[in-house]
């Protein structure tokens, strides 16, 4: 009798311990795609974050980046908000303050800055990736965010993740064309020398990541000989890309060389396989980073959230 009265409530309704997925399901819920993404991306540069998951597990991987990233865009957020009030001892100081303090109380209600009108989801075409994005006129400090998020796995404050593999933080987003990537890069590298000049010494090693993530061969055989524009998609040639990069970062940077094993600088480009795109368009998300935010091996990549020596050692528990 007792044992059933344990295992029961008032109504007879049994009491079940609640799996890991279904506590992220209980108290953070999947937000709606934002349709109108696409055609936002087409006109404007965004930034954001990219996610790699296992392939069937977005929704669940989706959750979990929730309840991570908003950790970090509110503190970063109102770490802005304190230097300004610092540099600015003012009464808009005071509003500052109020709107951090505002902030966190959404927070504990359930309505944090990464799930209300801050990030947004965005619809895809390929498994294993989720995309959230930013409005055009707000560019949060995404590296930064990575960085922390990194620091704070590295100290244990932040648990190793279930399912997101790889937060790839986007700083822009353009259509795959020549000027428009060569204009990116060539802001995003001094934006980066600028902020780091006193680390860098007179040769500045770099390198250039190129991903098609899901555009193959036969597919890309097959774009260009449907395109009545025979350039339309030279850029998704790994080589052709690689020689506009190189080309924006030494007009940034003229000593520069290519060092793949060690590079200071890393530009990423990465192809979003978007949904809702006209045909024959491609948009990619453009970032630069430091060398301690990626791997070389086997390729130039961001690192991954958890590392392979830690999901081997879980297996063999």
């Amino acid at each position: 009798m007792a044992e059933d009265e344990g295992k029961t409530i008032a109504e007879g309704e049994k009491i079940e311990e609640m799996k890991p997925w279904e506590q992220h399901s209980a108290v953070i819920s999947i937000p709606r795609f934002d349709y109108n993404a696409s055609s936002s991306l087409l006109r404007h540069s965004h930034s954001g974050f990219l996610i790699t998951c296992p392939i069937k597990r977005e929704k669940s991987a989706t959750k979990e980046a929730i309840s991570i990233l908003e950790k970090y865009i509110v503190s970063n957020h109102d770490a802005k908000r304190r230097k300004t009030c610092m540099d600015d001892a003012n009464e808009e100081c005071k509003g500052s303050r109020e709107g951090a303090a505002n902030e966190h109380v959404n927070l504990e209600s359930g309505t944090s800055m990464g799930k209300s009108d801050i990030l947004s989801l965005v619809k895809l075409t390929r498994s294993g990736l989720v995309l959230f994005k930013f409005p055009f006129d707000r560019s949060p400090a995404v590296v930064d965010i990575v960085s922390q998020i990194f620091q704070s796995l590295e100290s244990g404050i932040l648990k190793s993740p279930l399912w997101c593999n790889r937060i790839l933080p986007i700083q822009g987003t353009c259509c795959l064309d020549e000027k428009e990537l060569k204009k990116i890069v060539t802001k995003l590298v001094e934006q980066f020398m600028n902020n780091r000049q006193k680390e860098t010494g007179n040769t500045v090693k770099f390198a250039v990541g190129y991903n098609r993530r899901g555009i193959e061969e036969t597919e890309m055989k097959n774009l260009r000989n449907t395109s009545s524009d025979p350039d339309i998609f030279a850029l998704l040639d790994r080589n052709k890309c690689f020689s506009v990069v190189a080309a924006a970062v030494k007009e940034v940077v003229p000593d520069s060389i290519v060092d793949l094993k060690d590079p200071e600088i890393c530009v990423l480009v990465e192809v979003l396989p978007l949904s809702g795109v006209p045909d024959r368009t491609a948009i990619v998300g453009v970032s630069v980073l430091p060398r301690a935010l990626v791997t070389t091996k086997p390729r130039l990549c961001i690192k991954a959230l958890v590392s392979d020596t830690k999901e081997t050692n879980k297996k063999k528990r």
